[in-house]
């Protein structure tokens, strides 16, 4: 989905949430954004998975010492906001990650629908734009005491008007 549609905050709500915590012995999150660096986003997830990286120099170091931690472990990872879809470059960074116990499970956030593809996932969810009601709800929920607009009609035509002008985009009427 586009920016600011919610892809973020969704995958936040799944983290967080109490059922899905207790389902998983290890969980990362780790924004990725538009630099996809192997190394680095291996290095947060081992540090995101409370492992002390010291003595890990290397790429290949890196790796093995996640892969030995993973190792029959069940984990919820969570890559958010990533851009890159170089099989060559996930190829790399999904190895060590197939040691882990059956039932493990990534999330990717993206707007890069090719990065799906690439993932090769098992379910692809697509956020779309709230409808004109759902953006008035939002707004007025966030702008007005209890959310109720009407106890002030003066500002509900321009509430109206900033809510067009958010095209839908929860992230737009929040600001």
């Amino acid at each position: 989905g586009m920016g600011g549609v919610g892809k973020t905050t969704l995958a936040q709500l799944v983290y967080n949430d109490r059922g899905v915590q207790e389902s998983f012995d290890l969980k990362a999150w780790v924004c990725v954004s538009e630099n996809f660096d192997v190394f680095k986003i291996t290095n947060d997830v081992l540090e995101e998975f409370g492992s002390v990286i010291d003595d890990a120099r290397t790429p290949n170091q890196l790796q093995l010492k996640l892969r030995e931690r993973l190792l029959g472990q069940k984990f919820l990872l969570v890559l958010d906001d990533v851009w890159n879809n170089s099989y060559a470059d996930w190829d790399i960074l999904m190895r060590p990650l197939k040691s882990a116990g059956q039932g493990s499970k990534i999330i990717v956030t993206t707007r890069n629908e090719s990065v799906a593809s690439v993932m090769r996932t098992v379910a692809t969810y697509h956020l779309k734009e709230l409808t004109n009601d759902d953006c008035w709800f939002l707004f007025a929920k966030h702008a007005f005491d209890d959310g109720n607009s009407s106890l002030h009609p003066d500002l509900q035509v321009i509430g109206r008007e900033i809510v067009r002008k958010c095209k839908g985009l929860p992230l737009a009427l929040k600001v």
